[in-house]
């Protein structure tokens, strides 16, 4: 029975420096046959993890810059009503166009009232149908002006020194014709037919009744001078007195 013990093959039982070595053969063995696509899949596992931080802290860093994008854009958004102002203070003088329209007309009346009470004004200075009134002359002047009719008349109407004749005064540059239901203050009421004798003019200067039956007129008359008085010329059927307004007044 010894001898058969003794025939037995030894087993080796290493020692523990030598279970340790072996062990880390093993594991280094086991990681230079890893896959490479594992250890690739493990880089970009860690560059991954590692570039996380700087993709979480670039939107703060962009966060001011927007901030400041949306800052300009608000002051932008708020400065434009008052850039805007002056046009929508613009905008009722477009709105109101056609009453701007309609000022110059009613401003373009009151200069024309004003030149026919001008006319009346005129007529006035020559003191009519007073004591003080400047007596009728076909060859002496008043002030530089005939006083005739024609030369009253055209002081009154502002015209040149010393005045033009009756005809004159129907020339187209100096006056148009008119109905007698059109006379207004300062218009004329005109005979040129006939001789210098018998051409006459006065200035109209209202109605006297609401039948337009007569007027008021003043007028440079023969024999007397500056007179004020209430006439009817022109208004009956065939009368050669035919009503004229100014070309100064039209």
């Amino acid at each position: 029975m010894k001898g058969k013990h003794l025939d037995r093959p030894r087993v080796l039982r290493p020692g523990p420096w030598v279970t340790v070595t072996l062990t880390g053969l093993a594991v280094f063995g086991a990681t230079a046959a890893m896959p490479t696509t594992l250890q690739h899949a493990s880089t970009e596992t860690v560059a991954a993890v590692q570039t996380v931080p700087q993709q979480r802290t670039a939107p703060r860093q962009a966060a001011p810059r927007e901030q400041v994008r949306a800052q300009a854009q608000v002051q932008k958004e708020f400065k434009a009503p008052a850039k805007a102002e002056p046009s929508a203070k613009a905008e009722p003088s477009a709105k109101t166009e056609s009453s701007a329209k309609a000022e110059p007309r009613k401003q373009a009346a009151a200069p024309k009232s004003d030149a026919r009470s001008k006319v009346i004004a005129r007529a006035r200075t020559w003191h009519p149908h007073t004591g003080r009134r400047v007596p009728y002359s076909q060859t002496s002047t008043h002030n530089g002006y005939r006083t005739d009719c024609s030369g009253y008349v055209s002081m009154a109407l502002g015209l040149p020194k010393p005045g033009t004749n009756t005809v004159g005064l129907t020339a187209s540059r100096y006056t148009e014709r008119i109905a007698m239901s059109e006379l207004k203050k300062g218009d004329l009421v005109m005979d040129a037919l006939g001789s210098n004798t018998t051409r006459h003019v006065v200035i109209f200067e209202k109605w006297a009744d609401k039948e337009h039956s007569s007027y008021w007129a003043y007028e440079q008359r023969g024999r007397y001078g500056t007179d004020h008085r209430e006439l009817d010329y022109g208004l009956s059927s065939g009368d050669e007195y035919k009503a004229y307004r100014p070309t100064s007044l039209t």
